[in-house]
């Protein structure tokens, strides 16, 4: 008889401290790795943030994508997103190639009860739906952001807004009253609370599409800061000041309920600032759409009470880590398929075990976002290659070899370019380079894609409720 893999990681450990964990991951969309008091903001405040960074497992250096879609792609699969086919955050060029294991298909497997609540932005035809990728549970908005549509398949539910949206749950549209932050957190603690009178563990993945533009905010939260910075930043820092208390509400959840010490909370961003690195970028060059260090840094903390101890972590990481560190931590042993898909390493003795070597190795940043058919012209468009303290850097979009080379290690501000001094180092990263870009060609399936006549959540919206 096969026995669940929860049930075997807990015979195998004999230790109830080893028992694996809910877990959450949380998610938001545009805030940068500087949009945090914890990280030295001069106005932002985010006390529950804070406490999160305070009680975690901190990763100080932690690559993601330029932008929002690619990083998703690679946080759910363990590999570069262009080998999921995603280059893009639109026209198609979002979707996740439909054989790409994701993590909440490991996770189901693994005997988690699987939700998602906010943001996907992976796929909106129905083959690409989380639904069909691994979440029992669904609540999102369509596109790549509440009320957002493009040409093709990538776009919300009409005439939604921030407030009081039209939310796709499991398999029908729901009016929702609120505000979407304050939504998507709700819906995942009254999930989370039915999963645990059922016994069951689970798996939320709570994206917010706050605090990315349009920059739609309450104003009791935008006032926090009315009389402090410029209006777009006021509204930009009271979107992530919601988000710190619907933080702040989790956790007091979790111990309430008692499951604070069995639940591992997964805390990100998904690519560089926007509206707020002109105000503070914890001395980062760059930001979001950019392959600078501003634009690929992410805050990551991992925080598990009584199991990890709380510290920083400078070794190099980046988000094709998280599938196979969590999948480790649930004690799922990956199937033969997701061995040879996952391209990352799993953090778990990294996290638990102090002083662990981690060898250094190549990754690979790329805007993508070329004009449809050209992407052998863009090979060398706004790209990126990190091997250790030396990140190798092409920032502009013209697509021709002109590598600049930055030591992070004593100019974390990218403000030396010293690719003449070590030109050696500027060879052996450049071949790496041309080595991975020729490897990821065959899995650029969705530049020639077919494009829809209609957004598919316009299509199910007007099914729904047709117009008169």
């Amino acid at each position: 008889m096969k026995l669940p893999s929860l049930l075997v990681f807990l015979l195998c450990t004999g230790s109830s401290q080893s028992v694996p964990p809910n877990i959450i991951v949380i998610l938001t969309d545009d805030q940068g790795y500087g949009d945090l008091s914890a990280h030295g903001h001069p106005i932002l405040k985010t006390p529950h943030l804070d406490r999160l960074h305070r009680e975690s497992v901190r990763l100080d250096d932690h690559l993601v994508s330029p932008t929002c879609s690619p990083t998703r792609s690679a946080l759910l699969t363990g590999r570069h997103e262009f080998r999921n086919g995603v280059t893009h955050t639109i026209f198609e060029r979002e979707r996740l190639r439909t054989d790409a294991f994701t993590l909440a298909q490991t996770m189901k497997r693994g005997g988690y009860a699987t939700g998602i609540f906010g943001k996907w932005h992976l796929g909106d035809e129905d083959d690409h739906m989380p639904g069909k990728r691994g979440f029992e549970e669904v609540f999102i908005h369509g596109g790549g952001g509440i009320g957002q549509s493009y040409i093709g398949s990538c776009g919300d539910a009409p005439g939604n807004r921030y407030f009081d949206p039209h939310i796709w749950h499991n398999d029908h549209f729901e009016k929702t009253q609120g505000y979407c932050t304050n939504l998507f957190f709700g819906e995942a603690t009254r999930w989370i609370d039915r999963m645990q009178r059922d016994k069951k563990p689970f798996f939320a993945w709570i994206a917010t599409n706050a605090p990315h533009s349009p920059l739609q905010v309450r104003p009791e939260d935008e006032n926090r800061y009315r009389d402090k910075c410029t209006p777009d930043e006021a509204k930009f820092y009271g979107m992530i000041a919601n988000i710190d208390d619907r933080v702040g509400d989790l956790l007091a959840y979790l111990e309430k309920t008692g499951i604070d010490r069995e639940t591992l909370i997964v805390f990100m961003n998904d690519n560089g600032g926007t509206v707020g690195t002109k105000r503070f970028n914890a001395g980062m060059r760059g930001a979001k759409v950019t392959v600078w260090r501003g634009g690929t840094r992410g805050a990551c903390f991992f925080r598990w009470p009584g199991t990890l101890t709380p510290k920083t972590i400078s070794a190099t990481t980046a988000h094709i880590d998280l599938m196979p560190t969590l999948s480790d931590l649930a004690g799922i042993a990956p199937s033969q398929a997701e061995k040879e898909q996952v391209e990352g390493r799993s953090l778990k003795l990294l996290l638990t075990h102090s002083g662990q070597p981690w060898p250094d190795r190549h990754l690979f940043s790329h805007t993508g976002r070329w004009p449809k058919g050209k992407a052998m012209e863009a090979k060398f468009a706004n790209c990126a290659v990190r091997l250790g303290p030396y990140t190798l850097v092409q920032p502009t979009p013209q697509g021709k070899k002109a590598w600049q080379l930055y030591d992070l290690g004593k100019d974390p501000g990218q403000s030396r370019d010293i690719a003449r001094e070590q030109p050696e180092v500027v060879e052996s990263m450049g071949a790496a380079y041309e080595a991975w870009w020729t490897s990821i060609l065959p899995h650029l399936v969705n530049e020639d894609a077919k494009t829809p006549g209609e957004n598919p959540f316009k299509t199910r919206f007007l099914k729904q409720f047709p117009m008169p």
